[in-house]
């Protein structure tokens, strides 16, 4: 037999040292010390960047709004009728509807009246 693979007291193999969890408390100090190195450098890192910018020092919104920028409620527009075999086209469609400074009543901002469920929640569906 080979001398190497019994286990005495003058021999410490390999397998004896992993199995008494030397070797994962050494594993595991690695990794501590990893993370505290990745830590230490990310923060000087973050010093040697500029800091940010106080509440007074940051940009302000202009006074007319950003060009371009439209406030306005859209009424619904009507929806094409097809007549059932041809489908509706995207270049078919009208713009958006006509536009309203005002904004819509609380009435036509509710959903009316069919209560149709949230998915696996039970509800009857739409119609019910």
């Amino acid at each position: 037999m080979n001398a190497f693979l019994l286990d005495s007291a003058g021999v410490t193999t390999a397998a004896g040292v992993w199995q008494s969890g030397l070797a994962q408390v050494l594993g595991g100090l690695v990794v501590v010390a990893v993370l505290i190195g990745a830590f230490w450098l990310g923060m000087r890192v973050r010093d040697k960047e500029s800091p940010t910018p106080k509440p007074e020092e940051q940009p302000n919104r202009p006074e007319g709004g950003l060009p371009g920028e439209t406030s306005e409620y859209r009424r619904p527009a009507e929806m094409p009728q097809t007549d059932g075999e041809h489908r509706l086209m995207p270049y078919e469609l009208k713009d958006g509807g006509e536009a309203s400074p005002d904004p819509p009543s609380e009435e036509k901002r509710k959903w009316g009246g069919i209560s149709s469920g949230g998915f696996g929640s039970g509800g009857p569906g739409h119609g019910d």
